[in-house]
Protein backbone atom coordinates (compact mmCIF):
# COMPACT_ATOMS: atom_id res chain seq x y z
CA UNK A 1 0.00 0.00 0.00
CA UNK A 2 1.48 3.69 -1.01
CA UNK A 3 -0.17 5.02 1.78
CA UNK A 4 2.41 3.16 4.81
CA UNK A 5 5.75 4.44 3.25
CA UNK A 6 4.73 8.30 4.59
CA UNK A 7 3.07 7.21 7.52
CA UNK A 8 5.92 5.39 8.82
CA UNK A 9 8.65 8.00 8.28
CA UNK A 10 6.33 10.60 9.17
CA UNK A 11 5.90 8.66 12.62
CA UNK A 12 10.17 8.26 12.88
CA UNK A 13 10.36 11.82 12.46
CA UNK A 14 7.76 12.55 15.40
CA UNK A 15 9.00 9.95 17.54
CA UNK A 16 12.62 11.11 17.14
CA UNK A 17 11.57 15.15 17.70
CA UNK A 18 10.32 14.34 20.92
CA UNK A 19 13.16 12.61 22.20
CA UNK A 20 15.76 15.30 21.08
CA UNK A 21 13.33 18.09 23.19
CA UNK A 22 15.11 18.63 26.37
CA UNK A 23 12.91 17.67 29.97
CA UNK A 24 11.99 21.65 30.68
CA UNK A 25 10.60 21.21 27.03
CA UNK A 26 8.59 18.42 27.26
CA UNK A 27 7.55 19.73 30.64
CA UNK A 28 6.55 23.52 29.49
CA UNK A 29 4.32 21.67 26.32
CA UNK A 30 2.74 19.39 28.76
CA UNK A 31 1.92 22.64 30.85
CA UNK A 32 0.49 24.32 28.25
CA UNK A 33 -1.77 21.56 26.89
CA UNK A 34 -2.85 20.84 30.47
CA UNK A 35 -3.46 24.56 30.61
CA UNK A 36 -5.60 25.11 27.31
CA UNK A 37 -7.86 21.88 28.32
CA UNK A 38 -8.40 23.81 31.63
CA UNK A 39 -9.43 26.81 29.93
CA UNK A 40 -11.42 25.00 27.26
CA UNK A 41 -13.99 22.96 29.75
CA UNK A 42 -13.80 26.15 31.68
CA UNK A 43 -15.51 28.06 28.81
CA UNK A 44 -17.88 25.51 28.24
CA UNK A 45 -18.91 25.32 32.01
CA UNK A 46 -19.27 28.86 31.68
CA UNK A 47 -21.96 29.26 28.87
CA UNK A 48 -23.80 26.09 29.33
CA UNK A 49 -25.69 27.49 32.31
CA UNK A 50 -27.18 29.74 29.39
CA UNK A 51 -28.42 27.04 27.41
CA UNK A 52 -30.58 25.37 29.72
CA UNK A 53 -32.24 28.63 31.16
CA UNK A 54 -35.67 28.61 31.68
CA UNK A 55 -37.83 30.60 29.66
CA UNK A 56 -39.06 33.97 31.72
CA UNK A 57 -42.39 35.70 32.59
CA UNK A 58 -42.22 37.58 29.63
CA UNK A 59 -41.89 34.73 27.09
CA UNK A 60 -38.63 34.20 24.51
CA UNK A 61 -37.13 37.48 23.93
CA UNK A 62 -37.26 38.92 20.93
CA UNK A 63 -33.75 41.57 20.85
CA UNK A 64 -30.36 41.35 22.41
CA UNK A 65 -28.64 44.03 24.45
CA UNK A 66 -26.47 45.33 22.10
CA UNK A 67 -23.72 46.71 25.05
CA UNK A 68 -19.93 45.64 23.61
CA UNK A 69 -19.30 44.06 26.61
CA UNK A 70 -21.90 41.51 25.83
CA UNK A 71 -19.38 40.60 22.96
CA UNK A 72 -16.83 38.12 24.35
CA UNK A 73 -19.96 36.00 25.81
CA UNK A 74 -21.82 36.32 22.74
CA UNK A 75 -18.73 35.06 20.58
CA UNK A 76 -18.17 32.07 23.18
CA UNK A 77 -22.09 31.17 22.56
CA UNK A 78 -21.85 31.46 19.06
CA UNK A 79 -19.08 29.25 18.16
CA UNK A 80 -20.49 26.45 20.44
CA UNK A 81 -23.38 26.40 18.74
CA UNK A 82 -21.25 26.29 15.56
CA UNK A 83 -19.00 22.96 16.60
CA UNK A 84 -22.44 21.16 18.13
CA UNK A 85 -23.87 21.59 14.72
CA UNK A 86 -19.89 20.02 13.07
CA UNK A 87 -19.93 17.27 15.38
CA UNK A 88 -23.04 15.97 13.66
CA UNK A 89 -22.67 17.47 10.52
CA UNK A 90 -19.69 14.90 10.67
CA UNK A 91 -21.66 12.19 11.94
CA UNK A 92 -24.16 12.66 8.97
CA UNK A 93 -21.21 12.87 6.56
CA UNK A 94 -19.68 9.52 7.69
CA UNK A 95 -23.35 7.56 7.39
CA UNK A 96 -25.46 9.24 4.92
CA UNK A 97 -22.06 9.10 2.27
CA UNK A 98 -21.61 5.66 3.42
CA UNK A 99 -24.71 4.43 2.52
CA UNK A 100 -25.09 6.02 -0.13
CA UNK A 101 -21.84 5.30 -1.98
CA UNK A 102 -21.98 1.03 -0.71
CA UNK A 103 -25.82 1.03 -1.85
CA UNK A 104 -26.48 1.30 -5.35
CA UNK A 105 -30.55 1.15 -4.41
CA UNK A 106 -29.78 3.70 -1.67
CA UNK A 107 -27.77 5.68 -4.09
CA UNK A 108 -30.45 6.39 -6.30
CA UNK A 109 -32.35 8.15 -3.45
CA UNK A 110 -30.33 9.30 -1.16
CA UNK A 111 -28.53 11.52 -3.90
CA UNK A 112 -31.20 13.26 -5.24
CA UNK A 113 -32.34 13.63 -2.65
CA UNK A 114 -29.22 15.14 -0.50
CA UNK A 115 -29.30 18.00 -3.85
CA UNK A 116 -32.87 18.88 -2.58
CA UNK A 117 -31.89 18.92 1.20
CA UNK A 118 -29.21 21.51 0.24
CA UNK A 119 -31.38 23.80 -2.00
CA UNK A 120 -33.84 23.85 1.05
CA UNK A 121 -32.91 27.19 1.98
CA UNK A 122 -32.69 27.21 6.20
CA UNK A 123 -35.56 29.20 6.71
CA UNK A 124 -37.24 26.41 5.25
CA UNK A 125 -36.02 24.09 7.75
CA UNK A 126 -36.82 26.37 11.27
CA UNK A 127 -40.41 27.01 9.65
CA UNK A 128 -40.88 23.23 9.51
CA UNK A 129 -39.29 22.53 13.01
CA UNK A 130 -39.55 25.15 15.11
CA UNK A 131 -42.74 24.15 16.97
CA UNK A 132 -41.20 20.89 17.52
CA UNK A 133 -38.14 21.45 19.12
CA UNK A 134 -40.15 23.53 21.22
CA UNK A 135 -42.64 21.30 22.36
CA UNK A 136 -39.46 18.88 22.90
CA UNK A 137 -38.18 21.49 25.21
CA UNK A 138 -40.98 23.11 26.79
CA UNK A 139 -40.27 25.87 29.21
CA UNK A 140 -36.81 26.17 28.74
CA UNK A 141 -34.96 28.13 25.83
CA UNK A 142 -33.48 25.17 25.43
CA UNK A 143 -35.58 24.39 22.62
CA UNK A 144 -34.82 27.59 20.98
CA UNK A 145 -30.72 26.56 21.03
CA UNK A 146 -31.80 22.95 19.32
CA UNK A 147 -33.44 25.22 16.14
CA UNK A 148 -30.47 27.27 16.14
CA UNK A 149 -28.02 24.73 16.13
CA UNK A 150 -30.31 22.83 13.79
CA UNK A 151 -30.42 25.78 11.93
CA UNK A 152 -26.80 25.80 11.50
CA UNK A 153 -26.31 22.27 10.53
CA UNK A 154 -28.68 22.17 8.02
CA UNK A 155 -25.89 24.91 6.69
CA UNK A 156 -23.11 22.45 6.93
CA UNK A 157 -24.03 18.94 6.65
CA UNK A 158 -24.69 18.94 3.01
CA UNK A 159 -21.20 19.83 1.21
CA UNK A 160 -19.21 17.36 3.98
CA UNK A 161 -21.67 14.34 2.64
CA UNK A 162 -21.09 15.14 -0.41
CA UNK A 163 -17.16 15.31 0.04
CA UNK A 164 -17.03 12.29 1.40
CA UNK A 165 -19.64 10.50 -1.32
CA UNK A 166 -16.75 11.42 -3.76
CA UNK A 167 -14.05 10.29 -1.52
CA UNK A 168 -16.25 6.60 -1.37
CA UNK A 169 -16.49 6.15 -5.26
CA UNK A 170 -13.26 6.89 -6.71
CA UNK A 171 -10.79 5.67 -4.15
CA UNK A 172 -7.88 3.89 -5.78
CA UNK A 173 -8.74 0.26 -6.79
CA UNK A 174 -4.93 -0.59 -5.35
CA UNK A 175 -6.35 0.13 -2.01
CA UNK A 176 -9.10 -1.40 -2.86
CA UNK A 177 -8.00 -4.59 -3.63
CA UNK A 178 -5.24 -4.19 -0.53
CA UNK A 179 -8.16 -4.03 2.33
CA UNK A 180 -9.95 -6.92 0.22
CA UNK A 181 -6.59 -9.21 0.57
CA UNK A 182 -6.18 -8.16 4.42
CA UNK A 183 -9.75 -9.31 5.16
CA UNK A 184 -10.36 -6.13 6.85
CA UNK A 185 -13.87 -6.21 8.34
CA UNK A 186 -15.93 -3.26 6.95
CA UNK A 187 -15.62 -1.30 10.64
CA UNK A 188 -11.95 -1.69 10.07
CA UNK A 189 -11.93 -0.53 6.38
CA UNK A 190 -13.76 2.10 7.24
CA UNK A 191 -11.27 3.82 9.87
CA UNK A 192 -8.59 2.13 7.81
CA UNK A 193 -8.94 3.05 4.22
CA UNK A 194 -12.12 4.96 4.04
CA UNK A 195 -11.90 7.86 6.61
CA UNK A 196 -7.65 8.47 5.54
CA UNK A 197 -8.37 8.20 2.39
CA UNK A 198 -10.97 11.19 2.56
CA UNK A 199 -9.73 13.21 4.98
CA UNK A 200 -8.42 15.69 3.35
CA UNK A 201 -11.41 16.85 1.22
CA UNK A 202 -13.43 16.30 4.10
CA UNK A 203 -11.15 18.38 6.54
CA UNK A 204 -11.42 21.38 3.97
CA UNK A 205 -14.94 20.76 4.00
CA UNK A 206 -15.29 21.11 7.24
CA UNK A 207 -13.51 24.47 7.32
CA UNK A 208 -16.00 25.39 4.55
CA UNK A 209 -18.98 24.12 6.70
CA UNK A 210 -18.20 26.59 9.41
CA UNK A 211 -17.66 29.32 6.84
CA UNK A 212 -21.52 28.48 6.19
CA UNK A 213 -22.25 28.43 9.49
CA UNK A 214 -21.36 31.63 10.44
CA UNK A 215 -23.16 32.95 6.77
CA UNK A 216 -26.30 31.92 7.88
CA UNK A 217 -25.32 32.62 11.73
CA UNK A 218 -27.92 35.70 12.08
CA UNK A 219 -30.73 33.94 10.70
CA UNK A 220 -30.05 31.06 13.01
CA UNK A 221 -29.77 33.48 16.25
CA UNK A 222 -32.70 35.81 15.47
CA UNK A 223 -35.66 33.86 14.12
CA UNK A 224 -38.09 35.14 12.69
CA UNK A 225 -41.58 32.90 11.85
CA UNK A 226 -44.92 33.55 11.87
CA UNK A 227 -44.81 37.31 12.24
CA UNK A 228 -42.75 36.73 15.49
CA UNK A 229 -39.08 36.64 16.45
CA UNK A 230 -37.25 34.47 18.73
CA UNK A 231 -33.99 35.91 19.52
CA UNK A 232 -30.53 33.85 21.41
CA UNK A 233 -27.79 35.74 22.62
CA UNK A 234 -24.91 35.33 19.88
CA UNK A 235 -23.03 37.68 18.13
CA UNK A 236 -24.90 37.10 14.74
CA UNK A 237 -27.96 38.69 16.68
CA UNK A 238 -26.03 41.36 18.21
CA UNK A 239 -25.37 42.59 14.63
CA UNK A 240 -28.39 42.28 13.79
CA UNK A 241 -29.27 44.33 16.52
CA UNK A 242 -27.25 46.93 15.68
CA UNK A 243 -27.91 47.38 12.16
CA UNK A 244 -31.43 47.56 13.05
CA UNK A 245 -30.31 50.82 15.23
CA UNK A 246 -28.06 52.10 12.56
CA UNK A 247 -25.55 51.90 14.85
CA UNK A 248 -22.35 51.31 12.66
CA UNK A 249 -19.49 51.38 15.10
CA UNK A 250 -21.09 48.70 17.19
CA UNK A 251 -21.52 46.67 13.99
CA UNK A 252 -17.60 47.47 13.46
CA UNK A 253 -17.12 46.24 17.07
CA UNK A 254 -18.92 43.09 16.33
CA UNK A 255 -16.74 42.79 12.74
CA UNK A 256 -13.92 42.67 15.21
CA UNK A 257 -14.78 40.39 17.19
CA UNK A 258 -15.72 38.07 14.75
CA UNK A 259 -11.91 38.50 13.00
CA UNK A 260 -10.46 37.59 16.10
CA UNK A 261 -12.22 34.65 16.55
CA UNK A 262 -11.24 33.51 13.24
CA UNK A 263 -8.00 33.83 13.49
CA UNK A 264 -7.92 31.84 16.90
CA UNK A 265 -10.28 29.24 15.42
CA UNK A 266 -7.37 28.74 12.49
CA UNK A 267 -4.71 28.87 14.69
CA UNK A 268 -6.04 26.21 17.30
CA UNK A 269 -8.25 24.18 15.16
CA UNK A 270 -7.39 24.11 11.15
CA UNK A 271 -3.65 24.66 11.32
CA UNK A 272 -2.92 22.26 13.34
CA UNK A 273 -5.34 19.73 11.40
CA UNK A 274 -4.50 20.34 8.10
CA UNK A 275 -0.75 19.33 9.14
CA UNK A 276 -1.91 16.33 10.53
CA UNK A 277 -3.90 15.22 7.70
CA UNK A 278 -0.63 15.75 5.47
CA UNK A 279 0.15 12.02 7.11
CA UNK A 280 -2.76 10.89 4.38
CA UNK A 281 -1.70 12.22 1.19
CA UNK A 282 -1.20 9.16 -1.59
CA UNK A 283 2.42 9.88 -2.20
CA UNK A 284 6.11 7.76 -2.02
CA UNK A 285 7.82 10.99 -1.68
CA UNK A 286 7.37 12.84 1.76
CA UNK A 287 6.97 16.57 0.95
CA UNK A 288 9.80 19.10 1.07
CA UNK A 289 8.01 21.29 2.34
CA UNK A 290 5.54 20.43 4.86
CA UNK A 291 3.13 22.12 6.59
CA UNK A 292 3.72 23.20 10.54
CA UNK A 293 1.88 24.02 13.44
CA UNK A 294 2.66 25.43 16.64
CA UNK A 295 -0.12 23.67 18.33
CA UNK A 296 0.34 20.59 16.50
CA UNK A 297 3.82 20.36 17.90
CA UNK A 298 3.21 21.40 21.32
CA UNK A 299 0.78 18.67 21.54
CA UNK A 300 3.44 16.34 20.01
CA UNK A 301 6.52 17.08 22.17
CA UNK A 302 4.16 16.78 25.23
CA UNK A 303 2.95 13.35 24.51
CA UNK A 304 -0.76 13.63 25.51
CA UNK A 305 -1.57 12.26 21.72
CA UNK A 306 0.74 8.73 22.89
CA UNK A 307 -1.45 8.61 26.22
CA UNK A 308 -4.50 9.22 24.35
CA UNK A 309 -3.61 6.43 21.95
CA UNK A 310 -3.05 4.25 24.89
CA UNK A 311 -6.45 5.17 26.51
CA UNK A 312 -8.52 4.36 23.23
CA UNK A 313 -5.83 1.07 22.25
CA UNK A 314 -8.57 -1.38 23.84
CA UNK A 315 -11.91 0.47 23.01
CA UNK A 316 -10.12 -0.03 19.89
CA UNK A 317 -9.78 -3.80 19.81
CA UNK A 318 -13.09 -4.67 21.65
CA UNK A 319 -15.11 -2.59 18.51
CA UNK A 320 -13.11 -4.51 16.33
CA UNK A 321 -14.27 -7.59 17.71
CA UNK A 322 -18.03 -6.21 18.31
CA UNK A 323 -18.03 -5.58 14.10
CA UNK A 324 -16.86 -8.74 12.99
CA UNK A 325 -20.34 -10.06 12.70
CA UNK A 326 -21.20 -6.94 9.73
CA UNK A 327 -19.22 -9.18 7.95
CA UNK A 328 -16.08 -8.87 5.38
CA UNK A 329 -14.98 -5.22 3.13
CA UNK A 330 -16.99 -4.76 0.33
CA UNK A 331 -16.99 -1.51 -1.53
CA UNK A 332 -17.26 -2.57 -5.55
CA UNK A 333 -20.44 -3.57 -6.80
CA UNK A 334 -20.60 -6.94 -7.82
CA UNK A 335 -21.82 -8.00 -11.49
CA UNK A 336 -26.04 -8.77 -10.55
CA UNK A 337 -27.73 -11.63 -10.78
CA UNK A 338 -31.26 -12.06 -12.31
CA UNK A 339 -32.50 -12.16 -9.07
CA UNK A 340 -30.81 -9.17 -7.94
CA UNK A 341 -32.07 -7.09 -10.91
CA UNK A 342 -35.48 -7.96 -10.25
CA UNK A 343 -35.05 -6.82 -7.00
CA UNK A 344 -33.77 -3.19 -8.26
CA UNK A 345 -37.07 -3.56 -10.39
CA UNK A 346 -39.07 -3.16 -7.85
CA UNK A 347 -36.98 -0.96 -5.91
CA UNK A 348 -37.76 1.36 -8.48
CA UNK A 349 -41.20 0.83 -9.09
CA UNK A 350 -41.58 1.48 -5.09
CA UNK A 351 -39.77 4.92 -5.20
CA UNK A 352 -41.53 5.73 -8.34
CA UNK A 353 -44.82 5.26 -6.70
CA UNK A 354 -43.61 7.25 -3.64
CA UNK A 355 -42.54 10.28 -5.33
CA UNK A 356 -46.13 10.12 -7.73
CA UNK A 357 -48.27 10.22 -4.46
CA UNK A 358 -46.05 12.59 -2.78
CA UNK A 359 -46.42 15.03 -6.10
CA UNK A 360 -50.21 14.29 -6.58
CA UNK A 361 -50.78 15.48 -2.84
CA UNK A 362 -48.35 18.26 -3.40
CA UNK A 363 -50.73 19.97 -6.13
CA UNK A 364 -53.72 18.69 -4.50
CA UNK A 365 -53.01 21.13 -1.47
CA UNK A 366 -51.12 23.69 -4.16
CA UNK A 367 -54.95 23.76 -6.22
CA UNK A 368 -57.06 24.09 -3.17
CA UNK A 369 -55.05 26.86 -1.23
CA UNK A 370 -53.03 29.26 -3.96
CA UNK A 371 -53.77 28.42 -7.12
CA UNK A 372 -51.53 27.02 -9.72
CA UNK A 373 -51.00 30.26 -10.91
CA UNK A 374 -48.57 30.59 -7.96
CA UNK A 375 -46.58 27.84 -9.29
CA UNK A 376 -45.88 29.91 -12.28
CA UNK A 377 -44.68 32.96 -10.72
CA UNK A 378 -42.41 31.00 -8.73
CA UNK A 379 -40.91 29.62 -11.50
CA UNK A 380 -40.65 32.93 -13.53
CA UNK A 381 -38.73 33.85 -10.37
CA UNK A 382 -36.71 30.94 -10.03
CA UNK A 383 -35.49 31.61 -13.49
CA UNK A 384 -34.01 35.13 -12.53
CA UNK A 385 -32.24 33.40 -9.91
CA UNK A 386 -31.20 30.64 -12.02
CA UNK A 387 -29.43 33.47 -14.16
CA UNK A 388 -27.82 34.78 -11.24
CA UNK A 389 -26.44 31.40 -9.98
CA UNK A 390 -25.13 30.54 -13.58
CA UNK A 391 -23.50 34.08 -13.96
CA UNK A 392 -21.84 33.15 -10.12
CA UNK A 393 -20.65 29.70 -11.12
CA UNK A 394 -18.71 30.84 -14.15
CA UNK A 395 -17.23 33.84 -13.01
CA UNK A 396 -16.04 32.02 -9.49
CA UNK A 397 -14.76 29.05 -11.52
CA UNK A 398 -12.54 30.82 -13.67
CA UNK A 399 -11.19 32.76 -10.80
CA UNK A 400 -10.68 30.64 -8.47
CA UNK A 401 -9.55 27.32 -9.96
CA UNK A 402 -6.61 28.42 -10.67
CA UNK A 403 -5.41 30.27 -7.57
CA UNK A 404 -6.57 27.08 -5.57
CA UNK A 405 -4.65 24.69 -7.55
CA UNK A 406 -1.50 27.07 -6.51
CA UNK A 407 -2.20 27.40 -3.02
CA UNK A 408 -2.74 23.66 -2.56
CA UNK A 409 0.07 22.60 -4.24
CA UNK A 410 3.03 25.33 -2.38
CA UNK A 411 2.96 24.72 0.97
CA UNK A 412 5.14 27.80 1.65
CA UNK A 413 2.15 30.29 -0.01
CA UNK A 414 0.02 27.92 2.40
CA UNK A 415 1.29 29.14 5.11
CA UNK A 416 0.81 32.79 4.38
CA UNK A 417 -2.13 32.86 2.36
CA UNK A 418 -4.58 29.78 4.60
CA UNK A 419 -5.29 32.01 7.64
CA UNK A 420 -6.15 34.99 4.74
CA UNK A 421 -8.66 32.57 2.85
CA UNK A 422 -9.79 30.86 6.08
CA UNK A 423 -10.38 34.46 7.62
CA UNK A 424 -12.89 35.13 4.29
CA UNK A 425 -14.52 31.98 4.06
CA UNK A 426 -15.43 32.03 7.50
CA UNK A 427 -16.09 35.64 8.04
CA UNK A 428 -19.84 35.97 7.56
CA UNK A 429 -20.60 37.94 4.74
CA UNK A 430 -24.26 39.14 5.65
CA UNK A 431 -22.40 41.28 8.65
CA UNK A 432 -21.22 43.81 6.33
CA UNK A 433 -24.34 43.79 3.95
CA UNK A 434 -25.68 47.04 6.19
CA UNK A 435 -22.26 49.01 4.95
CA UNK A 436 -23.14 47.40 1.23
CA UNK A 437 -26.81 48.40 1.23
CA UNK A 438 -25.03 51.80 1.52
CA UNK A 439 -22.83 51.56 -0.99
CA UNK A 440 -25.76 50.41 -3.27
CA UNK A 441 -28.04 52.94 -2.17
CA UNK A 442 -24.99 55.86 -2.76
CA UNK A 443 -24.02 54.24 -6.11
CA UNK A 444 -27.53 53.70 -7.46
CA UNK A 445 -26.83 49.94 -8.27
CA UNK A 446 -29.43 47.69 -9.42
CA UNK A 447 -30.14 45.27 -6.80
CA UNK A 448 -30.89 42.93 -9.14
CA UNK A 449 -27.20 42.52 -10.60
CA UNK A 450 -25.77 43.17 -7.10
CA UNK A 451 -26.85 40.16 -5.11
CA UNK A 452 -24.77 38.23 -7.67
CA UNK A 453 -21.92 39.70 -5.78
CA UNK A 454 -23.72 39.05 -2.45
CA UNK A 455 -23.89 35.47 -3.04
CA UNK A 456 -20.79 34.89 -4.17
CA UNK A 457 -19.11 36.50 -0.56
CA UNK A 458 -20.68 33.37 1.08
CA UNK A 459 -20.88 30.85 -1.58
CA UNK A 460 -17.76 31.13 -3.44
CA UNK A 461 -15.35 29.47 -0.88
CA UNK A 462 -16.80 25.94 -1.53
CA UNK A 463 -15.06 25.93 -4.93
CA UNK A 464 -11.87 27.47 -3.65
CA UNK A 465 -11.60 24.96 -0.69
CA UNK A 466 -12.18 21.80 -2.35
CA UNK A 467 -10.03 22.68 -5.47
CA UNK A 468 -7.28 23.92 -2.47
CA UNK A 469 -8.15 20.35 -0.82
CA UNK A 470 -7.80 18.40 -4.38
CA UNK A 471 -4.42 20.33 -5.11
CA UNK A 472 -3.00 19.62 -1.93
CA UNK A 473 -3.86 15.35 -2.13
CA UNK A 474 -1.89 15.66 -5.68
CA UNK A 475 0.99 12.79 -5.06
CA UNK A 476 4.24 14.28 -5.08
CA UNK A 477 5.17 11.75 -7.24
CA UNK A 478 3.52 12.36 -9.80
CA UNK A 479 4.67 16.66 -9.67
CA UNK A 480 8.37 15.24 -9.40
CA UNK A 481 7.83 13.41 -12.44
CA UNK A 482 6.18 16.32 -14.45
CA UNK A 483 9.09 18.31 -13.95
CA UNK A 484 11.57 15.57 -14.90
CA UNK A 485 9.59 15.33 -18.06
CA UNK A 486 10.23 19.55 -18.13
CA UNK A 487 6.78 20.07 -18.70
CA UNK A 488 5.81 23.60 -20.34
CA UNK A 489 3.47 25.32 -17.51
CA UNK A 490 0.89 25.04 -20.22
CA UNK A 491 1.55 21.13 -20.38
CA UNK A 492 1.65 20.58 -16.46
CA UNK A 493 -1.80 22.67 -16.24
CA UNK A 494 -3.62 20.66 -19.08
CA UNK A 495 -2.28 17.30 -18.52
CA UNK A 496 -1.42 16.98 -14.29
CA UNK A 497 -3.60 20.09 -11.90
CA UNK A 498 -6.64 20.49 -14.17
CA UNK A 499 -7.68 16.57 -14.31
CA UNK A 500 -6.77 16.29 -10.14
CA UNK A 501 -8.61 18.76 -9.23
CA UNK A 502 -11.70 18.55 -11.97
CA UNK A 503 -13.04 15.71 -9.59
CA UNK A 504 -12.53 18.31 -6.43
CA UNK A 505 -14.31 21.44 -8.46
CA UNK A 506 -16.99 19.07 -9.00
CA UNK A 507 -18.33 18.73 -5.20
CA UNK A 508 -17.33 22.32 -4.61
CA UNK A 509 -19.85 23.13 -7.65
CA UNK A 510 -22.45 20.86 -6.55
CA UNK A 511 -22.14 22.47 -3.24
CA UNK A 512 -21.54 26.27 -3.99
CA UNK A 513 -24.50 26.19 -6.83
CA UNK A 514 -26.77 24.80 -3.70
CA UNK A 515 -25.56 27.34 -1.66
CA UNK A 516 -25.71 30.17 -4.05
CA UNK A 517 -29.44 29.02 -4.18
CA UNK A 518 -29.64 28.90 -0.61
CA UNK A 519 -27.74 32.03 0.02
CA UNK A 520 -30.32 34.03 -2.37
CA UNK A 521 -32.59 34.47 1.13
CA UNK A 522 -30.33 36.72 2.57
CA UNK A 523 -28.80 38.11 -0.70
CA UNK A 524 -31.85 39.16 -2.84
CA UNK A 525 -33.65 40.98 0.41
CA UNK A 526 -30.95 43.57 2.27
CA UNK A 527 -31.74 46.24 4.79
CA UNK A 528 -30.28 48.80 6.76
CA UNK A 529 -32.67 50.68 9.59
CA UNK A 530 -35.59 51.59 7.60
CA UNK A 531 -33.85 50.92 4.05
CA UNK A 532 -34.51 48.10 2.08
CA UNK A 533 -33.83 46.89 -1.20
CA UNK A 534 -35.37 43.83 -3.19
CA UNK A 535 -34.25 42.16 -6.02
CA UNK A 536 -36.64 39.76 -8.00
CA UNK A 537 -35.79 36.43 -7.17
CA UNK A 538 -36.92 33.23 -5.68
CA UNK A 539 -34.82 33.81 -2.64
CA UNK A 540 -36.90 37.03 -1.69
CA UNK A 541 -40.02 35.28 -3.03
CA UNK A 542 -39.36 32.60 0.24
CA UNK A 543 -37.83 35.07 3.22
CA UNK A 544 -41.26 37.36 2.05
CA UNK A 545 -43.69 34.68 2.84
CA UNK A 546 -41.54 32.89 5.70
CA UNK A 547 -41.67 36.29 7.36
CA UNK A 548 -45.64 36.74 7.01
CA UNK A 549 -46.25 33.06 7.97
CA UNK A 550 -47.65 31.93 4.76
CA UNK A 551 -46.23 28.43 4.89
CA UNK A 552 -48.47 27.39 1.81
CA UNK A 553 -45.97 29.96 -0.50
CA UNK A 554 -43.08 28.67 1.26
CA UNK A 555 -43.14 25.52 0.34
CA UNK A 556 -44.24 26.34 -3.40
CA UNK A 557 -41.16 28.37 -3.03
CA UNK A 558 -38.41 25.75 -1.76
CA UNK A 559 -40.46 23.07 -3.63
CA UNK A 560 -39.42 25.72 -6.86
CA UNK A 561 -36.21 25.90 -5.97
CA UNK A 562 -35.41 22.13 -5.27
CA UNK A 563 -36.62 20.99 -8.77
CA UNK A 564 -33.62 23.71 -10.26
CA UNK A 565 -31.44 22.44 -8.35
CA UNK A 566 -32.14 18.85 -8.97
CA UNK A 567 -32.30 19.39 -12.94
CA UNK A 568 -29.29 20.82 -12.96
CA UNK A 569 -27.21 17.97 -10.99
CA UNK A 570 -29.09 15.42 -13.06
CA UNK A 571 -28.79 17.18 -16.44
CA UNK A 572 -25.08 18.53 -15.60
CA UNK A 573 -22.79 17.17 -12.68
CA UNK A 574 -23.78 14.38 -12.38
CA UNK A 575 -22.49 13.44 -16.17
CA UNK A 576 -19.32 15.26 -14.44
CA UNK A 577 -18.90 13.71 -11.65
CA UNK A 578 -19.42 10.43 -13.90
CA UNK A 579 -16.34 11.57 -16.04
CA UNK A 580 -14.64 12.34 -13.13
CA UNK A 581 -14.28 9.10 -11.88
CA UNK A 582 -14.36 7.55 -15.40
CA UNK A 583 -11.15 9.15 -16.45
CA UNK A 584 -9.92 11.81 -13.57
CA UNK A 585 -9.85 9.13 -10.52
CA UNK A 586 -6.45 8.42 -8.90
CA UNK A 587 -5.93 4.74 -9.88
Amino acid sequence: MRLQAPIIRHTITLNDDRKQASPGTRILTSFAVALGAMALFGAIAYILPGFSAPIGPSGIPSHVSTDPANLPYYALRSVFRMFIALVFSLIFAFVYGLAAARSKRLGTVLIPLLDILQSVPILGFLSATISIWLVIFPGSILGVEAASIFAIFTSQAWNMAFSFYNSLTTEPSDLDEAVRILRLTRWQRFWKLDVPNSMIPLLWNCMMSVGGGWFFLTASEMISVNNRTLTLPGIGSYVEEAAGEQNLGRVGLAILTMIIVVVLIDFVLWKPLTAWAEKFRLTQNQSSEPRRSLVLTVLRLSGINDQLARLGRPISYALDRITRPLGRTGARWKVQSRKSRAGDLIWYILVGLACLWGIWELFDLIKTTVGYGEVGHALLLGCLTFIRVVVLMVICSLIWVPIGAIIGMNPKISRILQPVVQILASFPANFIFPFITLIFVAWKIDINWGSIFLMALGTQWYILFNVIAGASAIPDDLLEMSRSLRQTTWQRWKTLILPAVFSSWCTGGITAAGGAWNASIVSEVVTYGKTELTAKGLGAYIAQFTTTGDMTRVMVGVVVMSVFVVAVDRLFWTPMQSLARRRYALN
